[in-house]
Order: structure tokens, then sequence, then C-alpha cells
């Protein structure tokens, strides 16, 4: 997903895309498990996604605090 994008987002609407990427990664792990390697590229950029949307999280908890 696109940086820009995923930025835009108002928190709690980031809040449901981070369950959304959970679920997602849950179910590709669960594939690689079960021998379909398609889905490593998807896992891959889920945790990306994931680690963008908490960092989003973080700066705009940081940004409120003050």
């Amino acid at each position: 997903m696109k940086k820009d994008k995923l930025r835009g987002l108002d928190p709690l609407e980031m809040q449901s895309k981070l369950r959304e990427i959970d679920e997602q990664s849950f179910r590709v792990k669960f594939q690689l498990s079960m021998g379909q390697t398609e889905g490593l590229k998807r896992l891959r950029e889920n945790r990306k996604d994931r680690a963008r949307l908490l960092t989003y999280l973080r700066e705009s908890e940081l940004r409120g605090a003050k």
C-alpha cells in the first residue's frame, strides 16, 4: 500500500487497517505452512505496511501529547 494513502488515514481507520493486515498475515502464514509459497511476497508487504501504520499511529500520538 502506498505511504501517502496510509498517512492520510485517521487513527481509527489505521487501527482497522492494522487488524485487517494482521488477519491477512495470519492467512498467508497458514498457506505457507501448507506448502504454498506464493504468499511470501505478500507476507513481506504486510509486515512493512504494519510497521508503517504503527509508526504513523505513534507519530500522531506524540503530536497529540504536545
